[in-house]
This record gives structure tokens, sequence and C-alpha cells, in this order.
């Protein structure tokens, strides 16, 4: 009679942030690994954005946990088959615009952004294509690092891509504690033009200044009587419903006018003869590509220029920091540590 021994190993588990039957929490999944043309990659870092706020509510009361978050930075831990350009070892991170290589008019079919449908940043290891990932520029932190891409990808496209932004030029950003706008106001300044924001905190007003900007005025002002000794080329607006007329009428005529969100209602209505006789040009923009990364990083070497990172909390924090973010009390990236660096 033949006896066979069977060996059961227990499953290996890393902790991540999900959503679950509508509720966020922390859970064990499952460790992932790296199929062919993957990498895994331990995550140092993960930084939130505003776009994590509403995905309980799109992803629903689905009982399947999903992993939510787009940015991240950390250690590539194992490689797949057929994997040639990064080895187990190399600092990296996350490109959260999946599947869009070269810069385009408009995302191509089959884009989408890391965190859902697939599995994100918020956990201690992912598994993903290694064409979603970028070699960590050395003067970064790394939570400067993990809270690069999505916010810094989507302003670089919105200023320059869409906004055509050039020297001498003046910008006007409506809000100047969002994440995109930090990035805004360094990109900006680092090529000579001049940027205006505005803010209802005292506080980000001057931390804005702090970072470049050459007038930050009270978001409540008279835009109009405030502005009217300057000449607004590009406004690169994100708010929505709340100041999109308001932008339109410090804008100069024939200016150009980038929308990359609505934190406030989606719907606007403006005067289309006024806005057609005014020769304004309207763009809209979202994310970006591999190709505009690439510049993004290039970019930030030749400046020297680091993300603002507000604060910083550990994974097992989580809810806190979203609990922080929803406030919209920050100025800068809210970031998660994760594992050790």
């Amino acid at each position: 009679m033949a006896f066979f021994i069977y060996r059961w190993e227990r499953v290996k588990q890393v902790k991540a942030f999900v959503i679950e039957s509508g509720e966020l929490r922390l859970k064990e999944m499952e460790e992932p690994k790296a199929k062919r043309g993957e990498v895994v990659v331990a995550l140092c870092t993960a930084g939130l954005n505003r776009r994590d706020l509403g995905l309980p509510k799109r992803w629903g009361n689905k009982p399947e946990a999903l992993i939510i978050g787009s940015d991240g930075a950390g250690v590539i831990e194992s490689v797949g088959e057929g994997v040639k350009d990064f080895k187990v070892g190399d600092e990296v991170i996350i490109n959260p615009a999946l599947r869009w290589y070269d810069n385009s008019a408009a995302p191509p079919k089959g884009f989408d952004i890391l965190g859902m449908p697939d599995h994100g940043t918020f956990a201690e290891k992912i598994a993903l294509s290694a064409e979603q990932v970028e070699k960590k520029p050395a003067h970064l932190s790394w939570e400067e690092a993990g809270s690069l891409a999505l916010a810094g990808l989507t302003g670089f496209r919105a200023l320059f891509t869409k906004g055509g932004t050039l020297a001498g030029d003046t910008l006007f950003i409506p809000g100047a504690g969002g994440g995109v706008a930090t990035y805004l106001i360094q990109y900006a300044k680092n090529i000579g033009a001049r940027v205006i924001v505005t803010s209802q905190s005292e506080e980000k007003r001057k931390r804005a200044l702090e970072l470049g900007a050459d007038r930050a005025i009270d978001s409540n002002s008279d835009w109009e009587k405030e502005l009217a000794d300057e000449t607004i080329d590009l406004v690169i607006d994100s708010v929505g419903r709340a100041t999109f007329n308001r932008s339109l009428e410090v804008l100069k005529p024939g200016g150009r006018i980038v929308i990359f969100g609505a934190t406030t209602e989606d719907n606007v209505d403006f005067n289309l003869r006024k806005f057609f006789y005014g020769q304004y040009q309207l763009f809209g923009s979202t994310m970006g590509s591999r190709e505009e990364l690439r510049n993004l990083l290039l970019h930030i070497e030749k400046f020297d220029m680091h993300p603002i990172v507000d604060r910083v909390f550990e994974l097992e924090e989580a809810q806190q920091a979203f609990d922080y973010l929803a406030e919209g009390k920050q100025f800068g990236k809210v970031v998660l540590k994760i594992n050790s660096y």
C-alpha cells in the first residue's frame, strides 16, 4: 500500500487598505506574484489623491475586496519572465496612467487609472506590468516619490501639453493648496512664467507665495478688481462651477483655460456668445501619457524640484489620512508610509 504525504503551505499575505462591501478597511490580501512581463514592487510609500475619496461610492457594495490607491514608490522585489529593463533592487515609482504610452490628443482606448478596477498601491506589495514603472529620481525622498505621478503628471499635461505655457506667460490657478496646484506653481516658475493663485486660507496663500507664486489673492475677493492690472494668459481650473465663470472674467481675450477636474458641480452655464466673441480657448485634460511622465521626470531632475508633502501617515492610519484629505486643509500631498526604508 502506498502512502502520500501532502505538504500544506499557508498562502502568504500582505496588508492592504481596501474597499469591501461598501466599507473601507485594512485587510490581509494574498501576496501578489509577477506574471510574464510584470514586476512586484515592495511599496515604501503611497500618495493619496482626491480621486480615492470617490472610489467607495463608485465601487459600491461589491463583496470583492479592491485595493485602492494610484500613486506609489518602492523597490522591485521580483521580476516576471520577459522583463529586461528592470531588476530586483531597483528603486521605482508607479505610473498610474495605465496603457497610455505615447503623447496623444486624448487617452487611447484601454486607458484606465490604477486603483480601480485594478488593485492599487495602498498595500505592502503590488504586481503590475513593467511598462508601468519608472526609475525613481535619486534626489527625491520616498515620501516625495510616492506622491509624484498622478498629480504631477496631471499638472504637467495641463500646463505644457494642453496649456502651451511659455516663459513670460501669466498663469492663474483658482485654489492654491491641492497637490496639482503645488506642482503647477513650481513647473511654471521653473520656466519663467508668472503665477497667481487664490485661496480662502491666509495660511495657504502664504505657503503658495513661499513656494514661488507671484501673487496670492483671497478666493472670496472680487477677482476682476484685484487683477485689473494683470494680463492673464492661461487659467488652469479644477474647481468647476464655483470658479469657471469667474475665471473667464479675468482671462484675456484669446486666452486659454484648461479644466482637469470639478470638485464642485460638474455642470456649468456660461455665455456662449461672449465666449466666441472673446475668442477664448477651452481645453479638457486628464492625467497624461508615459511620454509626458518621462518628460516630467527630466524636468524635476533638471530643476532639482521636490514635490510638496503635507503629512505622512502609517498604512494602519489610512482611514485617518482619508479623513484628513476630505477636510481639504492640506497644502500639498498626503502620503502613506508602508514598508521601512
